[in-house]
C-alpha cells in the first residue's frame, strides 16, 4: 500500500512499515530506522527521516550522546499515528531530555535493540521465529505494579514458548528485584497468565549490562524461585549469540539454550 501525504509526499511501503513499528518501539534512532526500512545507506535514511519529519508524520528530538556528540531520535506524531491507524501514545521524551542523562530513553532504545535483534537481523534460526511481540503501558494485574519491558512468543522445534522480557539497567536494588520476582511468581501461580495470554506457562528473559550484574541478579532471584528466569548479558546478545547456550538459570554452573536441540 502506498499513499500521498497532504502536501504531496508519496509514502512508500517502507515508510508505512516504519510508522507502524514506531507504535511498538515508541522512539527510534537513525541506525535502528536503517534496520526497519531497510535503508541501504546512512544518506538515504537521513533523507527519508527528514522528509517524514517535514511532513509531520514523525517528530524528532536532538539528544546528546555519551561520546559528547548529538543525534536525533524520532517518534510518531498524532498525524503519523492516524496515517497508519494506531493510537497516539504521546511523546516518549520531555523537551529537555538529554539521552546521556535520560534513563528512560536509554532504556527504551535497549529494549528496541532486543526487538530488532530478533525480528530484523540475520541471527534468526531457520526453524525458529518470533510469532508475537507485545509492549506494555500498564501493569499485568491490578494487584501488582509489574510492567514488563516486553512479551514474546517463539515458535521452534519443541513448540511455542512464551517469555516476558526485562532489560536491566543495573540501577534497581536487590529488594526491587526480589519484589519483581515475587510478582512474576504470583502471576504464574494465579492462573492469570493463562487467562490473559492463552498459554500454559512462561519464562522471564533478563538481559543485564554485564556478566557481573547477571550473577548479582541470579543471587537475588534464587532466594524466591529457581524457575522461570533466564539471564544473559547484553554484550553477548550483541555478538549474535541469542540462540546459543549463553543463558544462565537462577542456579547451576552451566549455561543453556532457549531452544534445545530437536
Amino acid at each position: 500500500m502506498t499513499g500521498t501525504n497532504r502536501v504531496g509526499l508519496v509514502l512508500q511501503p517502507r515508510d508505512l512499515k516504519l510508522l507502524r513499528e514506531l507504535n511498538t518501539l515508541r522512539v527510534i534512532d537513525r541506525e535502528q530506522a536503517k534496520l526497519v526500512g531497510p535503508f541501504g545507506s546512512t544518506t538515504r535514511a537521513n533523507t527519508r527521516l527528514l522528509a517524514l519529519t517535514q511532513q509531520q508524520l514523525l517528530t524528532r528530538h536532538a539528544v546528546g550522546t555519551v561520546a559528547g556528540g548529538h543525534k536525533y531520535l524520532y517518534a510518531l506524531t498524532v498525524h503519523g499515528a492516524r496515517r497508519v491507524d494506531v493510537r497516539y501514545r504521546g511523546l516518549p521524551w520531555t523537551r529537555d531530555a538529554l539521552l546521556a542523562g535520560s534513563a528512560g530513553l536509554e532504556h527504551q532504545l535497549r529494549v528496541n535493540a532486543v526487538y530488532l535483534l530478533l525480528t530484523y537481523t540475520a541471527i534468526q534460526l531457520p526453524n525458529v521465529r518470533v510469532t508475537k511481540w507485545r509492549a506494555f503501558t500498564e501493569p499485568l494485574s491490578s494487584t501488582d505494579r509489574l510492567i514488563p519491558d516486553g512479551y514474546l512468543e517463539l515458535e521452534g522445534p519443541i513448540g511455542r514458548r512464551a517469555f516476558f522480557l526485562e532489560v536491566d539497567r543495573g540501577t534497581e536494588s536487590r529488594r526491587t528485584w526480589v519484589t519483581k520476582t515475587q510478582a512474576y511468581l504470583r502471576f504464574a501461580m494465579s492462573g492469570a497468565f493463562t487467562t490473559q495470554f492463552g498459554r500454559s506457562q512462561f519464562g522471564v528473559l533478563v538481559i543485564a549490562p554485564s556478566a557481573r550484574r547477571v550473577h548479582s541478579l541470579r543471587a537475588a532471584v534464587t532466594g524466591v524461585t529457581t524457575k522461570l528466569f533466564w539471564f544473559a548479558s547484553f554484550e553477548v546478545l550483541q555478538a549474535g549469540m541469542f540462540w546459543t547456550p549463553c543463558w544462565w538459570r537462577p542456579t547451576g554452573t552451566e549455561r543453556h539454550s532457549l531452544i534445545p536441540p530437536s
